[in-house]
C-alpha cells in the first residue's frame, strides 16, 4: 500500500492490483512536451472530479455534521468538485483548441465507506494534485499555459489547506510545496484506476509498489522508524538487489530530498527498515527507494511512491490509534 494509514486512524485506501496502465520493473523519465502534460493534469483533474463526485452522491450533508465536519464544510466540499469540474473543462478545451486530442475519464475505485475516510482521502490527493502541478511547471513552454497551470496550483494549495485544517492538521506545514516528478505522481494515482480506456497513450509508468508496515503510532521526524514490508524481496525479484547491495530511502518534503540507508530486518519477511524519519521532514512527506545516495531519478527508484504524515518530533497526537493502519 502506497499511503500510510498515519494520515488516519480510520482511512482504509485498497490499493488496485489490476491497474490498466501497466507496470514494469524499469522505469525511464519520460520525454514530455505541452500537450503531453496538459493531459497529464487532465488525467489527474478527472479523478479528482469523480472522486468528489462520489462523495457527495455518497455522503449528506448530516453525515459530514455527525463525523465532526460543521456547516458550511459540505458546501466547500461542493465548490471544491466545481473546481475540480471547471479545470476538467478548461483543460479539455485547451487541449481541443490546440488541435490535440485530450484523454477521457476512466474508472477510478477510492476505497472510502465513511466521511472521515473520504475527507482524509482528499487531503492526500489535493497534496498530490499540488506536487504534480508544480513539478511539471518547470517544462511548459507555452506562457499562456503556464499562467493557466499557475492558477490550477494555487487554487489546487487552497484545497490543501483547508481540507487539512479541517482534519485538525497544520494547513501549511512547511515554507515550501513538494514538486514531484511525472512517474512519481503516475505512481500514486494509478492505484485508484480500475478500468476504462483512452485514446491518448501517455509516456507514464508505475514504480513497483513500496508497502508501509502498518503501525498503531504516528509517524514523527527524527524519531519513528519505518519499515517496509516485503521491499527487498520485490527489489531482488524486479531488479536482482542483493543482501549488500546499498539502497536508500529518500524523504521528499517541500524542497529537501533526504536519503537514509535502509537496513535487511532479521528473518525471513524481506524487510527494509530505516530507524528513524530524517529530522526536517513535516507533513504529507513521500518516500521512495532509491540505488542512489545522491541521484534520485527515475533510473534509479526500485520502489514508490508511498506517503506518510509526518509530524515534528513530539508534535504527534499522544493517543495512538485505535487500529493498526
Amino acid at each position: 500500500m502506497r499511503f500510510s494509514l498515519a494520515l488516519a486512524a480510520s482511512l482504509a485506501v485498497s490499493v488496485v492490483q489490476s491497474s490498466p496502465l501497466g507496470k514494469r520493473n524499469v522505469v525511464s523519465t519520460p520525454v514530455v512536451n505541452d500537450g503531453i502534460i496538459l493531459n497529464y493534469a487532465l488525467t489527474l483533474e478527472y479523478l479528482e472530479r469523480k472522486f468528489y463526485m462520489e462523495g457527495l452522491a455518497n455522503y449528506t450533508r448530516d453525515d459530514f455534521v455527525k463525523a465532526g465536519f460543521e456547516d458550511p464544510f459540505y458546501d466547500n466540499l461542493k465548490e471544491i468538485y466545481f473546481d475540480e469540474q471547471t479545470h476538467v473543462q478548461f483543460l479539455s478545451d485547451a487541449l481541443k483548441a490546440a488541435g490535440i486530442t485530450p484523454t477521457n475519464e476512466l474508472q477510478y475505485s477510492f476505497g472510502t465507506t465513511n466521511p472521515m475516510q473520504f475527507v482524509t482521502l482528499s487531503s492526500v490527493l489535493e497534496g498530490v494534485g499540488v506536487s504534480a502541478y508544480l513539478g511539471a511547471a518547470r517544462d511548459i513552454m507555452n506562457k499562456d499555459y503556464l499562467d493557466a497551470a499557475g492558477a490550477i496550483l494555487t487554487v489546487e494549495a487552497r484545497h490543501t489547506a483547508y481540507i487539512r485544517a479541517s482534519l485538525n492538521e497544520s494547513p501549511f506545514p512547511t515554507p515550501f510545496d513538494t514538486p514531484l516528478k511525472y512517474n512519481q505522481v503516475f505512481s500514486l494515482a494509478a492505484d485508484f484506476i480500475t478500468g476504462g480506456s483512452s485514446p491518448v497513450a501517455l509516456p507514464f509508468k508505475e514504480f513497483p509498489e513500496l508497502p508501509l508496515q502498518c503501525s498503531q503510532y504516528y509517524y514523527e521526524a527524527n524519531r519513528s522508524s519505518v519499515t517496509f514490508s516485503g521491499a527487498f524481496k520485490e527489489a531482488q525479484k524486479n531488479f536482482g538487489i542483493k543482501k549488500d547491495t546499498p539502497i536508500y530511502a529518500v524523504f521528499f518534503s517541500g524542497l529537501k530530498k533526504l536519503p537514509v540507508q535502509v537496513r535487511m530486518t532479521a528473518g525471513n519477511a524481506g524487510d527494509y527498515k530505516i530507524d528513524r524519519i530524517p529530522a526536517g521532514v513535516v507533513g504529507q512527506v513521500y518516500v521512495l527507494l532509491s540505488k542512489s545516495a545522491t541521484d534520485f531519478s527515475d533510473e534509479n527508484t526500485i520502489a514508490g511512491v508511498s506517503i506518510l504524515e509526518v509530524y515534528k518530533k513530539g508534535m504527534a497526537p499522544a493517543t495512538p490509534k485505535e487500529k493498526c493502519h
